[in-house]
């Protein structure tokens, strides 16, 4: 999130930051702040207590809901998932839909969810990387915008793989962001290209 609103103070890379958002309190929403990018916070609670003091059953549906008017009120071009691990719902995906892009730590299809440093070192490939995705309803498995390989070394762990996928990952999402956003980008099926079709 600071490498994209870093990027976002040069006039070259095209867009600005209107708002980061997180699911708790955090380090990066006290960053923003003092940046002076609008924030907002909206916990994910299992159970909360309603208006009567019983214990509701908690609705992923309205949190989504509620999601969606939040992000929506600073109108976004773009949302990009920066370290936020909660599956996004359906309200949330159909108001941007093809507009949400997240980053994934492996060279997908290859290596979804949160072990993909882990299971690549374990599959024993030579090549690992990282992988920005249009988010959709499954879990890592949107159309592909960019991906970047990192060299599996004879002697790493995944704890230092996921090291130097990190650094090449953030370059790729400030660069390929940018490139969307100075750009703009098609979706056709499972491809992803930059540039809008007629």
């Amino acid at each position: 999130m600071k490498a994209v609103v870093e990027a976002s103070r040069a006039a070259y890379w095209g867009g600005r930051v209107v708002a980061v958002g997180a699911d708790r309190e955090c380090a990066g929403l006290e960053w923003a702040a003092e940046q002076d990018i609008p924030t907002f916070c909206h916990p994910f609670k299992r159970g909360a207590e309603g208006a009567q003091g019983d214990r509701a059953q908690w609705d992923r549906a309205q949190w989504d809901r509620e999601l969606a008017a939040l992000m929506a009120e600073y109108e976004p071009d773009l949302v990009v998932c920066a370290g936020y691990l909660k599956l996004l719902g359906t309200a949330v995906l159909e108001r941007f839909e093809g507009r949400i892009v997240n980053t994934h730590n492996s060279l997908l299809p290859s290596f979804p969810g949160v072990r993909g440093p882990a299971d690549a070192i374990e599959a024993g490939v030579k090549l690992a990387g990282a992988t920005l995705f249009i988010v959709d309803p499954g879990l890592d498995t949107g159309a592909i915008v960019a991906q970047v390989a990192v060299p599996v070394e004879d002697e790493d762990d995944a704890d230092s793989l996921l090291a130097r996928i990190k650094i090449a990952e953030q370059k790729q999402l400030v660069e390929a962001v940018g490139r969307m956003i100075r750009e703009g980008w098609t979706i056709n099926g499972r491809r992803v290209r930059y540039g809008v079709e007629n």
